[in-house]
């Protein structure tokens, strides 16, 4: 055991990053790896065995179930937010540097491709298995793509109205104001948040809420064998979840702060003053009886 732990300890420091960002890049990387293997591999389950191994509700819970672990993972490091628009979010707030958001977006969109790499090694024989019996590559196993019913100005507005609630819920979460999740339990209330919203908003697109979710297993799909169809499919709906969500983010961030945020920071801040002004004044008593 001594001569492991001198190897382990040397390979330790060998390997330790000290720039904060890079790490914190790095973890991200592996959360949203997380997310996505997870989540994109319970659809793949579901689709690639024709529903017998698999129904909506395990996708969804699968994809809850998946944040919460990629939270877990890298949260104590970069806050595992695992995706760019709660990156964005926290930005608007200036409760995040603004240096982090393409260094964070960089990481998730290449934590995802990873993630959907691996599912798609995983399931290579059944792919090809589907692809010789319907003559095309699936849809929809890795990215997000539009149901049949959905206009590309419906998705739109579908993946702002995810993103917002998604957002409002993070940040009430969060909000050490606002009935304080235990230390703890925000990865799980989290994850909790996004089974919600794919149970109630996931018919229409498979609310992606999350460009680097979505993007980094497109690109990787486009290598993988899929082309441009990953791109052009649904009228290029691509552009959908990399661009509705970073709106959808700033609507929550509004919503939220005009609704509830700013009262509770501002009555907070005015029991602050009040506790103050009064510690300042049994000061001014304690010092005149001296």
């Amino acid at each position: 055991m001594g001569i492991q732990k001198v190897i382990l300890d040397k390979l330790g420091r060998t390997f330790q990053i000290r720039n904060k960002l890079l790490r914190q890049g790095l973890a991200e990387c592996l959360g949203t790896l997380i997310l996505v293997m997870f989540g994109c591999g319970s659809v793949a389950q579901y689709v690639l065995s024709g529903g017998s191994h698999g129904i909506f509700l395990a996708v969804n819970l699968a994809f809850g179930f998946a944040a919460t672990l990629g939270i877990l993972v890298c949260g104590q490091v970069s806050g595992g937010h695992l995706n760019p628009a709660v990156t964005f979010a926290l930005c608007l707030l200036g409760r995040e540097k603004w240096r982090k958001f393409p260094v964070y977006f960089l990481f998730q969109i290449i934590g995802s491709f990873f993630g959907a790499g691996i599912i798609f090694g995983m399931y290579y024989d059944a792919i090809q298995r589907q692809y010789e019996k319907d003559h095309k590559l699936p849809l929809g196993i890795f990215a997000t793509y539009p149901n049949e019913h959905l206009s590309t100005a419906n998705g739109f507005f579908d993946q702002v109205i995810g993103t917002a609630a998604l957002i409002v819920c993070i940040l009430a979460i969060v909000d050490p104001y606002n009935n304080p999740i235990p230390q703890g339990l925000e990865a799980f209330t989290v994850g909790f948040t996004v089974l919600v919203i794919g149970l109630s908003m996931g018919f229409n697109s498979g609310y992606a809420v999350n460009p680097a979710r979505d993007l980094g297993p497109r690109l990787f799909t486009s290598i993988a064998g899929w082309g441009s169809i990953v791109f052009t499919h649904g009228n290029y709906w691509f552009l959908v979840p990399i661009f509705a969500p970073f709106l959808g983010t700033i609507i929550g961030v509004i919503v939220y702060q005009l609704l509830v945020g700013w009262h509770t920071e501002g009555e907070a801040r005015d029991k602050k003053k009040e506790s103050e002004e009064l510690n300042v004044k049994l000061n001014d008593i304690d010092s005149a009886a001296a």
